[in-house]
């Protein structure tokens, strides 16, 4: 039995087309694995703490390795219970859809949360960076109104897929699914569009499933 962790980063609920493409990919893996475990974390709607002074600050005592204070332990377990959630699943979906070019604000509050030392990733002053998140599997649905690959500067740019992919491989991802849906509004044959975005998705949940 897998646990995968859903992380809804549209807040258009009912109207969002990559909620409507994961729901297929959530009940592909579902068919092909009755007992999954799915964890949903609707950034919209599940409280999440602002990454403030204190935060940043304790995030600081962490690599330095200095002691925690009252005020920078109290921040440190705020971040801490946030990440536990995140790290306890087996895979992740994601909802990812463009917005001015990037990622939502709250998915990226999100990451700015769980994106700690010892927790996310390591550090060493010789070999920099390493993730700490090892046989871990993510998906990633893309979305965007008007943004696709191939178009001239003047109808995007594409930060929000090339950061997230970043992202999910600085942590240790390497098993990394990327469904698209592009673009939404420019094409004449939206349906079309969404058809492949679904079979894409369908396929990507056999996949990692397995």
């Amino acid at each position: 039995m897998s646990k995968l962790l859903h992380v809804v980063g549209s807040p258009r609920q009912a109207d969002s087309r990559s909620a409507a493409i994961a729901a297929l990919f959530l009940e592909t893996w579902r068919e092909l694995d009755p007992l999954l475990e799915v964890d949903t974390l609707d950034l919209w709607q599940d409280p999440l703490p602002e990454f403030d002074g204190d935060k940043a600050a304790a995030k600081m005592t962490v690599i330095t390795g200095a002691a925690h204070d009252q005020r920078t332990r109290t921040a440190w377990d705020l971040i801490t219970g946030v990440a536990a959630r995140f790290t306890s699943a087996d895979a992740y979906l994601f909802t990812v859809p463009m917005w001015n070019g990037g990622i939502p604000y709250r998915l990226k509050l999100y990451i700015d949360i769980l994106m700690q030392p010892g927790v996310l990733f390591g550090f060493d002053p010789d070999q920099g960076y390493r993730g700490l998140l090892t046989g871990k599997r993510a998906a990633a649905i893309y979305t965007s109104g008007v943004y696709e690959s191939g178009l001239p500067a003047a109808f995007g740019m594409d930060f929000h897929s090339t950061y997230f992919d970043w992202w999910l491989r600085a942590i240790g991802i390497e098993h990394i699914e990327s469904i698209r849906y592009q673009p939404t509004l420019r094409t004449a044959q939206p349906e079309r569009v969404f058809e492949r975005a679904a079979n894409t998705a369908r396929a990507a949940a056999t996949r990692m499933a397995c």
